[in-house]
């Protein structure tokens, strides 16, 4: 039962993290706003990279966005933690 909550959970945070992923790299081409995939992955990304702006603002160097990456770093730092945790 653990096994299985804990294999849902990780697939929705690996999906979580290909959606970063795809909304940087969408980032540097600027499709059209109106677009309903831009909207919702911007809908699903703008509010955690704001915040991880706000708390951390040195993640914005020289006009480039690192939150991604702290985004997708603690994502993996929390899956290790629920990992050994559970399954020791």
């Amino acid at each position: 039962m653990i096994a299985e909550i804990y294999g849902l959970i990780r697939s929705i945070g690996t999906l979580y993290i290909w959606i970063i992923i795809i909304a940087a790299f969408l980032s540097f081409i600027r499709p059209d706003p109106q677009n309903p995939v831009v909207q919702i992955l911007y809908r699903l990304t703008e509010p955690v990279f704001a915040f991880i702006r706000k708390k951390l603002p040195f993640v914005v160097m020289g006009g480039i966005d690192l939150s991604p990456l702290v985004i997708i770093f603690g994502l993996q730092f929390i899956d290790i933690i629920i990992r050994n945790v559970l399954f020791g």
